[in-house]
């Protein structure tokens, strides 16, 4: 990789701090809003959550001919109660677990004395907790439970009142919240037209129809993400359940609702999952065979769930980069605890689909999403000015395998030379960083051209071009005068030998004399003038069509000006003046133009390729 020396300057393009500091601003109050308003904000947020899960119910009712407010109440009112039903199971389900756990004591201590045995720095530390319980505290340990439910919550001589309130006390947040998301839920999918026509108005009133699709759209994908997401935990939490049942593990419900709920949080939501139900099967049975089948247990339903079946219902990613994954699921706990760690992936998804479709959002998707964020032609062109072009050979070796060498020199090289191009127009890339560029997609070039530039099948078979289009030098490509067009016209001799035609290249000072012109001129049936859009002039064009039409007046001309768009008025020029030549604007025109002229001229005279020539259609 090349360095910069410390004479070397580097000048970054102005910024505007006028318009930097509105979005600050923008972000702070935002982020300052969903922290203190959070009571508001994480169930209007759990709601639109839940709305995007219940909505394919919803309208599959209302196919059935329902109302849309019955068919919302239906779907809501099994939903709530599902919930419901689960709080209920792991409220009993706690409960048993926190009578049971003072019977364990024993297979604990004998584990950890088993574990210390040996090892004195631990016996130092442990003597209390390996200690046998002494004679006043074995009443306390015979006595059940169960029998006594103050004591076990630690409540005795209390009021029935006060033990009342201390009860309910910790309910009352998690049923207010319930509340307020069920409201939330029900106005949401009642309203969810009038709500998407106000968020059109918001967006992209001005583009009324395409907007409309891509919400319709985003919400379609939402809603089934979420919902193949919700029943693909749930199948993970009913199979650890089961297999818990299955190995005599107590509470296996609960362990299955942990698993279930744990796994939308991503990377290390199972790893957490499978820690209490670990040190409950270490407490429960004497030995160690219990704790290692539950730890298989979820380590295989997690790589079968992972790597198999969810690949298969919506693919390998879902649509986050895991570097945002994981800030995404930082920032949403910092900010709303255990509920914004649960939620943060599905919000932040929702993030990314909305930045996709709504153009002042795009840089949530640039920023969240883990498509790649450079194009693979900008990506050519910062590998060359990094010095690691070659780095691109590999990448571009597997394109070319399942394409063709000429589609990946379309869509990426020439694409990538325009950018450089457009660069050096504007002075803005210094000369020493444009040799060094050129030296290194010469090198990329040269390799390609050692594992590529040889006809395969999907292209024109060798044999079946006459023969003096098969001859070296049939085909001569001539770059123009700009400092990168020697290297386009190398992408064209090569397109050219791949697809069977004896092409090279020259340099233009051919045409400066005719004593500069190589002795096997007189074979060439085609030139091919090289050049990218940016810097080339109609009065450099023209000359060096002139200079070929005097030294080979029967030959047929084609301007490659390659990447010029549709409306370039270089390019409308050049067609208003109606010459003899043709222009091509991408390699595969090119192709396309040779591979018909060498099909309507059979024979070796080239006035006849020029005739033929003149009647076959321009390119679009």
């Amino acid at each position: 990789m090349s360095q910069l020396s410390t004479d070397d300057t580097v000048i970054l393009p102005p910024s505007d701090s006028r318009s930097i500091l509105p979005v600050m601003y923008a972000g702070t109050i935002t982020v300052a809003a969903l922290y203190f308003g959070q009571e508001l904000m994480v169930p209007l947020v759990l709601a639109a959550l839940l709305a995007f899960v219940l909505a394919p119910g919803c309208n599959l009712l209302q196919r059935l001919r329902l109302p849309r407010v019955l068919s919302v109440l239906i779907v809501v009112a099994l939903a709530f109660g599902a919930i419901g039903s689960l709080g209920v199971v792991v409220g009993g389900q706690a409960t048993s677990l926190a009578t049971s756990l003072p019977a364990y004591r024993t297979t604990i201590t004998e584990k950890w004395n088993a574990l210390s045995k040996g090892v004195g720095f631990i016996e130092q530390y442990t003597k209390g907790m390996t200690a046998k319980p002494n004679a006043g505290s074995a009443p306390a340990a015979d006595k059940k439970p169960a029998d006594n439910p103050a004591a076990t919550l630690g409540l005795q001589d209390v009021s029935g009142l006060s033990l009342a309130k201390t009860l309910a006390q910790p309910l009352l947040g998690p049923l207010a919240t319930g509340g307020i998301v069920l409201v939330f839920t029900l106005f949401i999918l009642m309203s969810s037209e009038d709500l998407r026509d106000r968020l059109v108005r918001l967006v992209g009133r001005h583009d009324l129809h395409r907007t409309i699709l891509a919400m319709n759209d985003a919400a379609s994908r939402l809603s089934r993400y979420f919902l193949f997401q919700l029943g693909l935990n749930a199948s993970f939490g009913v199979l650890i359940g089961v297999s818990l049942w299955f190995v005599g593990l107590p509470n296996p419900l609960l362990w299955g609702i942990l698993a279930a709920t744990m796994r939308f949080v991503p990377f290390v939501g199972v790893v957490v999952a499978v820690v209490p139900p670990l040190l409950l099967a270490i407490a429960v049975s004497p030995g160690w065979s219990l704790a290692l089948l539950v730890l298989a247990l979820f380590v295989v339903s997690e790589m079968i769930m992972g790597q198999v079946v969810e690949p298969l219902i919506y693919g390998h990613s879902t649509g986050l980069s895991p570097l945002a994954v994981i800030v995404a699921t930082a920032f949403w706990a910092l900010l709303w605890g255990p509920v914004g760690l649960l939620i943060a992936t599905p919000l932040t998804v929702c993030l990314v689909v909305i930045g996709r479709h709504v153009e002042a959002l795009a840089f949530l998707d640039v920023i969240l999403g883990d498509r790649p964020p450079l194009t693979p032609a900008e990506t050519f062109y910062q590998r060359a000015l990094e010095g690691q072009a070659l780095a691109l050979a590999p990448a571009a070796a597997k394109q070319i395998a399942t394409t063709s060498l000429t589609d990946y020199y379309d869509k990426v090289a020439l694409s990538g030379l325009a950018l450089a191009q457009g660069d050096l127009a504007r002075d803005t890339l210094a000369f020493e960083r444009l040799e060094a560029i050129h030296a290194q997609i010469e090198a990329l070039l040269a390799r390609l051209s050692a594992d590529t530039v040889r006809p395969h099948a999907g292209v024109v078979e060798t044999a079946s071009l006459p023969d003096h289009w098969r001859r070296e030098g049939a085909v001569i490509c001539i770059p123009g005068r700009g400092q990168l067009d020697d290297l386009a016209a190398t992408m064209a001799v090569q397109s050219l030998i791949v697809d069977g035609f004896g092409a090279r290249m020259e340099p233009n000072l051919v045409l400066g004399s005719a004593r500069a012109m190589p002795a096997n001129m007189d074979r060439t049936v085609l030139y091919c003038l090289s050049m990218l859009e940016e810097g080339s002039t109609v009065s450099g064009i023209r000359y060096f069509i002139k200079r070929i039409q005097k030294q080979m007046p029967q030959a047929v001309i084609v301007v490659g000006l390659w990447h010029a768009g549709r409306d370039s008025p270089l390019l409308s020029e050049l067609r208003a003046e109606g010459g003899d030549e043709h222009l091509v604007l991408s390699l595969g025109e090119l192709l396309a133009f040779c591979r018909a002229t060498a099909a309507r001229v059979p024979a070796a005279d080239p006035s006849s390729a020029v005739a033929e020539a003149e009647s076959l259609p321009l390119p679009a």
